[in-house]
């Protein structure tokens, strides 16, 4: 059986017209875009402006409100504790939700420490935050709302536009980690008032080690001070030598995308052939808005560890691939109140554009046939069976 790819949430194949428009970046126009004085280091400085162009039209915003940085988790640590130092007058006060991706739960922990207040909001068991719970969390000294608008694991989309406009009514920052959301979603920032935004160009047939922050340039400027000192790129955010082919990737990678309907058939039909071939199977918040790409299902009474080391010609994961290893079920399932032989049971399976129908298919019927041989020599499926066990 042929490698089947279905683990995109963790990363995906770069597309060969992206790769095509960083290439005479590695190879010939290689300057450094600092240097201006000489034709190299303006063609990569070029390069880079048209890149930060690509991304601010594809989101709706200006071109100096995009920042470039190493990817979602470096942007998701500048914000974090940039704001808490920055906004210390203010407040020390910071709300996310108990199903963040660990580079805002980790970052949000270690602020802690430092005597930040955190409120984690709860979610229901599909996934989904309470509003009036959020809105009735902020305080006079709240200074920043952290909410992710698609879940890495579940799919699950939060109602962004809602969060943004209690964050504006109470007059405190939202900050929005788009990492699975662009690229599969249409976004306008001129019709959504997120603050601040970042997104990751691995996620959408970009190159690995670049993505971009957004921050809006308002009447009363948002303070966020450089996580990472240097010189003065990226208007002082973020020192350090421009990545110029990876920058220029990403900027091609975001222009290029677009809404591709086929992939939510495809991910419908995985989800219909798996959930009538395979008993005790289902999918995680299937009643929740969710990304077209995205399924997570539980198969009861086997391990997803043992399941994907059994289908080792399929690409899946049990979970965020930053967290894949760990010992513990996913925070994500555990914060939805899922119980963990249940989280433990579970695969994420994530499509793309290069995902084809065949490929569906066949990773159902190993799906099916890898599912009835493991279960067929367990003592615990027996047990179920034999009705001693729920």
């Amino acid at each position: 059986m042929s490698w089947i790819y279905l683990d995109n949430n963790a990363t995906t194949k770069i597309d060969p017209s992206v790769l095509e428009h960083m290439l005479p970046f590695l190879q010939e126009s290689y300057g450094n875009a600092s240097s201006v004085q000489h034709r190299m280091g303006r063609e990569a400085n070029e390069a880079i402006a048209l890149a930060r162009h690509q991304v601010a039209f594809k989101l709706g915003c200006k071109d100096n409100e995009i920042f470039f940085t190493s990817g979602a988790t470096e942007a998701i640590n500048t914000v974090l504790r940039g704001v808490a130092d920055a906004y210390l007058r203010k407040g020390r006060h910071i709300i996310t939700c108990a199903s963040e991706h660990k580079a805002v739960l980790t970052t949000c922990a270690l602020l802690e420490k430092r005597g930040i207040a955190v409120t984690y909001l709860p979610v229901d068991m599909q996934g989904q935050i309470d509003l009036q719970l959020l809105e009735d969390s902020i305080r006079d000294d709240t200074v920043l709302v952290s909410i992710m608008a698609a879940n890495n694991e579940t799919g699950v989309i939060h109602p962004i536009r809602e969060i943004a406009e209690i964050c504006q009514r109470k007059d405190v920052l939202y900050f929005c980690d788009a990492t699975q959301y662009i690229g599969k979603k249409d976004l306008d920032l001129r019709e959504i008032p997120i603050d601040i935004l970042t997104f990751s160009a691995h996620k959408i047939h970009g190159p690995k080690g670049v993505g971009a922050l957004f921050i809006r340039r308002k009447s009363k400027p948002i303070q966020i001070p450089a996580l990472i000192s240097g010189g003065k790129q990226e208007h002082g955010l973020r020192g350090g030598t421009y990545n110029v082919p990876n920058i220029v990737g990403c900027g091609k990678a975001v222009e290029i995308t677009k809404n591709n309907a086929q992939i939510k058939i495809y991910r419908d039909l995985l989800e219909k052939e798996l959930l009538s071939r395979v008993p005790q199977c289902f999918v995680h918040a299937a009643e929740s808005p969710r990304l077209d790409n995205t399924s997570f299902i539980a198969f009861r009474h086997i391990k997803s560890a043992e399941l994907m080391t059994s289908m080792p010609q399929i690409a899946l994961s049990s979970g965020s691939a930053c967290a894949s290893g760990l010992l513990d079920p996913s925070h994500v399932l555990t914060a939805m109140q899922v119980a963990d032989d249940d989280a433990f049971s579970s695969l994420r399976f994530s499509l793309s554009k290069y995902t084809e129908r065949d490929e569906i298919l066949r990773a159902v019927e190993e799906v099916v046939t890898t599912v009835e041989q493991i279960r067929s020599l367990s003592p615990i499926w027996k047990l179920f069976q034999d009705g001693l066990i729920d």
